[in-house]
Parts: structure tokens; C-alpha cells; sequence
């Protein structure tokens, strides 16, 4: 699942390279794609506590699944525009696949991870597998810079690599048990028993 640092990392790092890179011949202005990273930032920021209450709602698991495939396939539209040198549209769509879609994931992952883990190795579960994930993902940008090199069909390559990455972190989430009605002492073992909607309700209501 922190495979999913692909899709900030297509946005941001790549994705600046891309759009403001002599070699590349888009010629986008590196002033004007800061603001993509700025205002893509700010908006997450302001939605993230939503989608942690949603979460809280209807589950993590739909969340990081939907927050995956969706800002995954939508790498294609955005850097389709960057190709293009269309500001309005690579700032849309980069709005709406980093700074909303991708919250579905950005937002749960820090409680959903740890939850599928036991209190005794909980810390442990959590950090090595989120920083191998980020360590595997942090290579990409040099990965993208030489399978799509200046001149070839950029968005569809790298695009594809960002949706491989989302559609694997989609199956093994939802490959993963559920966690967001199970009792703390129970996170983390295969026969836990969900809590009932009514009494988790009544439970979140009160603490609320």
C-alpha cells in the first residue's frame, strides 16, 4: 500500500521536471507549477479531516481502494495537460487527483496501517513497511526520467507506472481485514469481532 507515494511523487517531483525542463519542451513556468504543489497541499490539508471522519463512517478500506485507483488514473489526464502546456487544466486535474482523490488514501493510511497490527509490534509492522514502500518509490522519479525520456509518449508511460503502483496498493488493502469497528485490544488478530453499527454508533457518538 505506500506504494501510493507514487502518485505525489508523478505529481510533484516528476511532474515538475516535466513541465518545466528544457529537454522536455513543454515550457511551463516554474513559478506558475509551484502553485500546483502549493494550493494541491492546502487543499489537502482542509479535506483530510473529512475524510479521517468518513473513514471513521464507512471503513478505511473503501477509502484507501477508491483514494488509489482513482488519483492513479487520473496521472494520465494530468500529465496529458502538463504535455500540453495547459496550466488551467494541470492545475484542475492535479487538484482533484492529489489534493481530494488521493486524501482517500493520504488521509487514512497513518491510522489504517497500524491498526492491522498487534500493540507488541505495532511501531515495527508500521515503520518498515511504510519506509520500504517510500524507499521502493523514492527511485521512480530517476525510473521515469529513463523509460520516458524527451520526445516519447510521457503521460501514457508514466502515467501506466502510477496506475501499476495504485492498483497494487488497491489489492493488497483490500487483500487486508477491517479495521475501523474492531476494539483496540483486538487490532491486529485474524478472529477479531467487529463491534456492532449500533453500539460502535453509540460508543463514537459519546466521545464525539
Amino acid at each position: 500500500m505506500a506504494l501510493m507515494n507514487a502518485v505525489p511523487l508523478a505529481t510533484t517531483v516528476f511532474g515538475a521536471t516535466y513541465a518545466t525542463n528544457d529537454a522536455y519542451g513543454v515550457g511551463m513556468s516554474t513559478t506558475a507549477y509551484l502553485w500546483i504543489s502549493l494550493v494541491g497541499n492546502a487543499v489537502a490539508v482542509a479535506l483530510i479531516p473529512f475524510v479521517g471522519n468518513l473513514s471513521d463512517r464507512i471503513g478505511r478500506r473503501p477509502l484507501i481502494i477508491g483514494g488509489a485507483l482513482g488519483s492513479g488514473a487520473m496521472s494520465y489526464i494530468y500529465l496529458y495537460f502538463v504535455s500540453q502546456d495547459n496550466l488551467p487544466g494541470a492545475f484542475i486535474s492535479a487538484m482533484v487527483m492529489w489534493g481530494i482523490v488521493y486524501q482517500g488514501y493520504n488521509a487514512v493510511f497513518p491510522s489504517f496501517y497500524q491498526e492491522l497490527f498487534p500493540t507488541r509490534t505495532r511501531v515495527t509492522g508500521f515503520a518498515v513497511s511504510q519506509n520500504i514502500g517510500t524507499a521502493i518509490t523514492a527511485f521512480l522519479p530517476s525510473l521515469y526520467a529513463a523509460v520516458a525520456p524527451p520526445g516519447s509518449n510521457v503521460p501514457l508511460i508514466v502515467g501506466s507506472f502510477t496506475f501499476g503502483c495504485a492498483i497494487i496498493a488497491a489489492v493488497a488493502a483490500f487483500s487486508a481485514r477491517e479495521t475501523y469497528r474492531v476494539h483496540l485490544n483486538d487490532l491486529g488478530t485474524k478472529d477479531a469481532t467487529p463491534v456492532p453499527v449500533e453500539e460502535y454508533e453509540r460508543i463514537r457518538a459519546s466521545v464525539v
